[in-house]
């Protein structure tokens, strides 16, 4: 699990790519502290497992299922990415809980200056949508946000001074593909109440919400 809070830019030195698979091998140096084989770290908001580590960098397999699944199919040497290291016990959850399980890429339609903010409008799917609630929280490419407003098909964040100076951010154009993780309690409980729905109950109740452990 993750917070969703950027431990730093991590730079792709070497793209390996397979017919079903993608061996990334990343330049970091805080997020190796501590680190050993079969770790994971969230590259881009995506969990991956270290597979070696050197003095200077780390590398993790890309399975085609996460290349499907995310925008890592995109990079190239030389890109950056937001890296973390998953959450210890005991320490400060300065984010939110984020999985590094992506749910979809969503498109970047709109950047505008709010201030000292930069707000970013992101295009997403129908199906993705009812995850998605005003100042609830979002993970794009692994950064932990707040929804500021959702409309049909988009949603958008503000974005502060600091995390467009630590992150990629504002690397992101208008077009750009990115990495969607809506809130995980949320989808457990879209769930719930889908299913519970579907059994034929028209209502759900605090008490039914209380029996089963929510």
């Amino acid at each position: 699990m993750f917070t969703g809070i950027i431990e730093e830019l991590g730079t792709i030195s070497q793209m390996d790519r397979r017919p079903d698979s993608i061996k990334l091998t990343i330049q970091a140096r805080k997020v190796l502290e501590g680190t050993q084989i079969g770790d994971s770290i969230a590259v881009n908001g995506v969990c991956l497992t270290v597979t070696a580590l050197a003095d200077t960098s780390f590398t993790a397999d890309v399975m085609h299922e996460t290349m499907r699944r995310s925008s890592l199919n995109n990079l190239k040497n030389g890109s950056p990415v937001n890296l973390e290291r998953a959450m210890q016990l005991g320490g400060r959850l300065g984010g939110h809980i984020v999985s590094g399980h992506v749910d979809e890429v969503g498109h970047i339609s709109r950047i505008a200056s709010d201030g000292i903010a930069r707000v970013i409008t992101i295009a997403i799917s129908g199906e993705l949508q009812p995850f998605i609630v005003q100042k609830g929280s979002i993970a794009i490419d692994g950064i932990s946000l707040t929804v500021v407003s959702v409309v049909d098909h988009a949603f958008s964040v503000s974005i502060i001074p600091h995390t467009m100076e630590n992150t990629t951010l504002p690397t992101k154009q208008a077009g750009a593909g990115v990495n969607l993780e809506t809130d995980v309690i949320g989808k457990y409980v879209h769930n719930f109440t889908v299913e519970y729905t579907q059994q034929g109950c028209r209502k759900l109740t605090l008490e039914t919400l209380l029996e089963n452990g929510f």
